[in-house]
């Protein structure tokens, strides 16, 4: 698979607005989010700290595997 990674690790996700639905952080992707995978870097963030990333079906496992490659995927589930 040849899909992107986010420009950046927005808390989040892309979306904008209140009203605006949740988008895949995968760049360049506008598909709308079904999936929160949250990680941390600990060497730069404390234990309990979480970053979220954003994911559609299609980029869940490109994006989970980039972040537990690291080391740093700590939970990935569903977008309520």
């Amino acid at each position: 698979m040849s899909a992107s990674l986010p420009d950046d690790a927005a808390d989040a996700g892309p979306a904008k607005g209140a009203d605006a639905a949740p988008i895949c952080s995968a760049k360049g992707c506008r598909a709308p989010a079904e999936w929160a995978l949250r990680w941390n870097n600990p060497r730069l963030h404390t234990a309990d700290r979480r970053k979220t990333w954003l994911a559609c079906a299609a980029h869940r496992e490109h994006l989970g595997g980039f972040l537990d490659a690291r080391g740093f995927l700590r939970d990935v589930s569903p977008l309520a």
